[in-house]
């Protein structure tokens, strides 16, 4: 028999524990290994790729060296962290999913909003003293969209390293690039600075095939038959039925790192009168939880707007468009995959 539930009428309460835990790969690379990456022959720095992050794997865990030891050591230290750059869909996300397997000890998985939300619900001093008893932290999708993101990594980061833990990111941004056409880049270059010192920066070559547009989104189903539609397609599921308005304003008193909660068992979301967002702090809210249902591949079934037209145009040629790209890309998927049957890629 089905379940129905509503987000709009949850308020999860998560531990610092199951917070953390949450910090690993999603399902989709939940397998995933060196092994299983197929570099593109056509594109040498793949291969090149697994071959340094195999041997960035066997210095994890060896020692917790730090800033002293830095300072005083007679040997020239390898930088504590490992930075993949290059294009969308070029296998970056794989192959930090797969050292973070790999690797061993204590070890989180997230992406840059992730920890950023991270230390707001734990504070910056917290964040630190636990994740400093980690061999490896990896940050995917890192970006920085303003100073106080700038300032907040940058001290993490550093902090990290001098407590021994080796890093791993990756992004389509060089780490001495970031936050360029975002906020006023040359008076925080030296918080850009020391970020870009932390990594040994590889570039990750290939076809970067998701920057040849956002697919067409489906046409959105009429309101009435959202919910026996759903039913029909889906069977005994567990449903979240919300209005879009309801759940928009719900998100807002509920903090992002608890939108995996959120969701929790949830295994298709239908959606009534899907509207565009035209607030900014509402947009980044919900770009966080179109990263969680893709993260957990929830189908979505709507009506209203299609999920092309969930952000202004302004937003979209704005400071944030890689988020909301990205944002639009995934809902998408979902949306296809919840009227058609489509597997998201």
């Amino acid at each position: 028999m089905a379940t129905i539930t509503n987000l709009s009428q949850r308020t999860p309460t998560v531990s610092i524990d199951d917070l953390l835990a949450g910090f690993h790969p999603s399902y989709r690379f939940g397998e995933v290994s060196f092994e299983t990456y197929r570099p593109d022959p056509a594109w040498p720095t793949q291969a090149e790729a697994v071959t340094k992050l195999r041997g960035f794997a066997s210095t994890i865990g060896k020692s917790k060296g730090g800033f002293l030891s830095n300072l005083f050591g007679k040997k020239k230290v390898e930088k504590s962290g490992m930075y993949l750059d290059g294009g969308f869909g070029v296998g970056k996300t794989h192959l930090l999913a797969s050292l973070w397997h790999l690797a061993p000890g204590r070890k989180a998985f997230g992406t840059f909003v992730e920890y950023t939300n991270l230390v707001g619900a734990l504070s910056f001093r917290q964040a630190v003293d636990v994740l400093s008893t980690y061999s490896l932290v990896c940050i995917d999708e890192f970006e920085l969209d303003d100073p106080g993101d700038t300032v907040l990594m940058s001290r993490l980061m550093r902090e990290l390293s001098d407590a021994g833990v080796k890093l791993a990111a990756t992004s389509n941004t060089l780490p001495g690039a970031l936050g360029e056409g975002r906020f006023a880049a040359v008076d925080f270059q030296r918080e850009i600075k020391v970020l870009a010192e932390q990594f040994d920066v590889h570039r990750v070559d290939g076809v970067d095939f998701r920057h040849r547009g956002l697919p067409d989104a489906p046409t959105p189903l009429d309101d009435s038959a959202i919910e026996e539609f759903a039913t029909e397609r889906y069977g005994d599921k567990t449903y979240a039925i919300d209005e879009f308005s309801d759940l928009v304003a719900h998100m807002s008193k509920v903090h992002p790192s608890r939108y995996r909660a959120l969701i929790g068992d949830t295994d298709v979301l239908v959606l009534h009168n899907v509207e565009t967002i035209t607030e900014q702090s509402v947009a980044l809210r919900f770009v966080v939880m179109a990263d969680r249902l893709y993260d957990k591949d929830v189908p979505i079934v709507a009506s209203g707007k299609p999920f092309s037209e969930l952000f202004t145009p302004e937003m979209m040629a704005g400071g944030y468009q890689k988020k909301y790209f990205r944002a639009v890309s995934r809902l998408t998927a979902l949306a296809r995959e919840g009227q058609t049957g489509d597997p998201v890629l």
